[in-house]
């Protein structure tokens, strides 16, 4: 059982990802209504070595010695990977000791109007930055950031690092009815996107409950507005997560031990990961397969969402 590492998961858009995590749960810059990690425990802006570097370098290597290679490595987990400071060591090292596996960032993207941020990403095949509103209001209400950070630098960061990357740039905006689907919001969120000029912009939506009651994902109608309201070329809905069959990293196991551990009794994301010792970020890709599967549901109940086996 790997601290720093988990998966290879199924993922929607990266097929077998290896997820690498570089700070503990939950520390991040932001604390968005959405995260289906959980609440910010830790909301900061501060850059440390959170996971010593020589810890991260023992697991991968005994990783590799022992499984075998993913479709792509990626930084993600349970919270904001940029605030790692030793980042582009991390991805130096991966390079060294496997340089044909791709690797990718899934970034909240506040932090790349610092240069030694962008900088360090530059190493990475693959950038997923978040971009969930393009004002003031609308970034506070869905991001719930810490006080230090200022939409509008984080926009330039974004343009910045743009224009410096060669690789790809996948920006992912999370699209959440009543909070950033008015029109003011979009057209905002439309002129930053044809600064950043990124090479493909993914909508994305609610699958996982978030951390705020009366949530909801939005309709595919309701994504294809958006796509249409833009009139972009390069926007794409983010299709429903892989399909098991077609994934053949899928650990039969794993789906298993969820379906046994919740036919015993309904249990929230925080109980399995406690019973299972697995990555919630691993877990919820299992869910997310299992309840398109109809062989789980989500029942809501005082403490929270559990999950239990259909009838």
């Amino acid at each position: 059982m790997y601290k720093y590492l988990f998966g290879p998961v199924p993922s929607r858009r990266l097929g077998i990802s290896l997820g690498v995590d570089l700070v503990p749960r939950k520390v991040c810059s932001l604390d968005c209504v959405y995260c289906e990690v959980g609440k910010t425990t830790k909301l900061t802006t501060d850059q440390k070595e959170y996971i010593p570097l020589e810890k991260l370098k023992k697991e991968l290597t005994h990783y590799f010695q022992n499984n075998p290679d993913p479709d792509y490595i990626t930084f993600s987990g349970y919270g904001e990977p940029t605030l790692n400071r030793r980042i582009g060591d991390v991805m130096q090292f991966i390079k060294q000791i496997k340089p044909h596996i791709p690797m990718a960032v899934l970034t909240n993207g506040t932090l790349l109007n610092q240069k030694e941020v962008r900088d360090a990403l530059l190493k990475a095949d693959l950038i997923l930055p978040s971009l969930d509103a393009a004002t003031k209001v609308g970034f506070e209400k869905i991001n719930r950031p810490d006080p230090l950070l200022d939409i509008d630098e984080i926009i330039q960061g974004l343009i910045d690092f743009s224009a410096e990357y060669t690789g790809k740039i996948w920006l992912e905006v999370f699209i959440l009815p009543d909070y950033n689907t008015n029109e003011q919001e979009l057209r905002a969120l439309k002129e930053a996107i044809l600064k950043i000029k990124p090479t493909t912009i993914q909508l994305n939506t609610l699958d996982r409950p978030g951390t705020l009651d009366g949530l909801r994902g939005a309709t595919t109608e309701e994504l294809e507005k958006v796509k249409d309201f833009w009139n972009l070329p390069n926007v794409e809905i983010v299709a429903a997560v892989a399909k098991r069959k077609t994934n053949t990293a899928y650990r039969k196991d794993v789906a298993n031990a969820i379906l046994e551990t919740i036919d015993r009794r309904p249990c929230t994301l925080e109980d399995l990961h406690t019973i299972l010792g697995l990555h919630v970020n691993e877990i919820n890709k299992y869910l997310g397969v299992l309840e398109e599967a109809n062989k789980i549901e989500i029942v809501k109940r005082e403490r929270g969402n559990f999950y239990k086996k259909t009838e």
